[in-house]
């Protein structure tokens, strides 16, 4: 109990709690009915008063200002069934925190109930059948980290700091999608905690249904205590990491990218990139602040052919940043992370594209030559491969079309003065970019202020499959502090 509700007891006051609902309205809970709460729980209930309440609730994307009234971190499944039950007796706004790293800030509901389940951080890996058992609270580098023990990985993101959890619910991509598919596709079974407080083991035999909507919606449909991934030889040495020209070549740089990407095998990923060189160690000083176009890359093939893989890049001629080189595939999976430090200001906007015209390179290249924000990034990943190969409804994920993810990443300090200014810009520059579109777009790259339109796009033919789902699971939207799904009805 905090000094303050410890110091009303004893003066013989009756502490109460004020909570939001799930209709963000406001309800009162007596200090008893929590306190009951608390003992019914192994971890711990944190509220605004507690010291570590601070880190509980410290998100990577600081534009997100929400402070939920109670913080749950439970120390395994039966903690959650608790919080979840206790949430739905009482009506309470529910959200749930994993890495913390989603943009939109969905991981706290403000005035409600989080969980953060940071404190179940397991990795068990099976090496002779080639799976990963993980627990929501890992980040992408815990399993990076202990996979490749045995020279194992499954297709994860290309942050390390990344929560495993929110990556995964949404669909996940990264570098070894390519060869793999989205993380869904890896994504061999979970156990759920839905929103009645009933366990659920879901994969393809098992609740099928709603192991289908887990698999690109799942924050909509329960709280995931375990995820079952099958893993891939990859590493531990991989080729990669980023090399950059001027700016002034980026007609040149841009179509040498669209035609690799066009005949690249798929154990050859490149990200492009159009930024100002950041103030880091890896660009050398004198190219602090000045336009680049970069492409970070990852070879997860034999090694033996890198010269032959790498020739259309060095044909580019001499960088003025170069870092391909071999390195662990845990290190390469970790070297962007120093380019999205926690706390600094994020706004996105993104698309899925199938080509790479004359027309959107021509657009591309324009809007990065105009881009006021001295943080923010032209992004276009190549994802076309293994994802192609599955039926449009193989998963909630959809976006079977999907060869490259792209878009405006806008990035600033939070004391920026012109913040309104250049998320404008962004927006400006998505719907430049957004004819190109394939009319998808991916679910955890959207900002708060997306409309339920852009999540009915993520889906596309699968949303109404997917609102069954959410019917049948959590009739009265429970789970509705995400990129909501509502159930018919709500």
């Amino acid at each position: 109990m905090s000094d303050a509700r410890e110091s009303a007891r004893k003066e013989g006051l009756t502490a109460q709690y004020i909570v939001a609902t799930s209709d963000g309205s406001a309800v009162t809970l007596p200090e008893e009915t929590v306190e009951a709460f608390r003992r019914q729980l192994r971890g711990s209930l944190l509220t605004p008063e507690d010291e570590a309440f601070e880190s509980a609730t410290r998100l990577w994307n600081g534009m997100v200002e929400k402070s939920p009234a109670l913080v749950v971190q439970p120390t395994g499944t039966v903690d959650v069934v608790t919080a979840v039950n206790f949430a739905r007796e009482h009506d309470l706004s529910l959200s749930v925190k994993g890495g913390g790293h989603n943009i939109a800030g969905t991981a706290l509901t403000d005035g409600g109930l989080t969980l953060d389940m940071s404190g179940l951080c397991g990795v068990f890996v099976d090496p002779t059948a080639r799976t990963a058992t993980v627990q929501p609270g890992c980040l992408l580098g815990d399993v990076d980290r202990e996979t490749q023990l045995y020279g194992l990985a499954t297709a994860l993101g290309f942050v390390s700091e990344t929560g495993v959890a929110g990556l995964t619910l949404g669909g996940g991509f990264g570098y070894l999608s390519r060869r793999f598919g989205w993380t869904v596709d890896n994504l061999l079974e979970a156990e759920v905690v839905t929103a009645d407080g009933r366990v659920r083991r879901v994969n393809r035999e098992e609740n099928a249904d709603l192991f289908w909507a887990v698999r690109g919606a799942g924050a909509n449909l329960g709280v995931v205590t375990s995820f079952t991934y099958r893993l891939h030889e990859v590493g531990p040495t991989v080729y990669g990491g980023l090399i950059a020209w001027p700016a002034d070549r980026a007609d040149e740089v841009l179509s040498a990218y669209r035609e690799i990407t066009a005949g690249a095998p798929r154990e050859l990923t490149l990200f492009l990139v159009l930024r100002r060189a950041p103030p880091a160690p890896f660009a050398p000083e004198e190219w602090h602040g000045k336009r680049i176009c970069a492409m970070a890359v990852c070879y997860s093939g034999d090694l033996d052919d890198v010269d032959e893989m790498f020739a259309p890049i060095r044909a580019l001629g001499t960088p003025v940043i170069d870092q391909l080189r071999a390195r662990p595939y845990a290190e390469l999976q970790s070297s962007l992370d120093a380019t999205q430090p926690k706390g600094n200001h994020y706004y996105w906007k993104t698309e899925f594209a199938a080509e790479l015209s004359d027309e959107f390179l021509s657009t591309l290249r324009e809007l990065a030559a105009e881009c006021p924000i001295p943080g923010a990034q032209l992004v276009v990943a190549h994802i076309g491969g293994s994802l192609n190969d599955r039926d449009a409804d193989d998963g909630a994920v959809g976006n079977r079309d999907a060869r490259f993810v792209y878009g405006a990443a806008g990035m600033w300090p939070p004391d920026e003065p012109n913040e309104e200014q250049f998320k404008r810009w962004v927006r400006g520059a998505w719907q430049r970019l957004r004819p190109f579109s394939t009319g998808g777009n991916y679910v955890n790259f959207q900002t708060a202020d997306d409309g339920d339109e852009r999540i009915r796009a993520t889906y596309g033919d699968n949303f109404d499959r997917l609102v069954e789902v959410k019917t049948t699971y959590d009739p009265e939207n429970v789970f509705r502090s995400n990129r909501n799904v509502r159930p018919r009805g709500r």
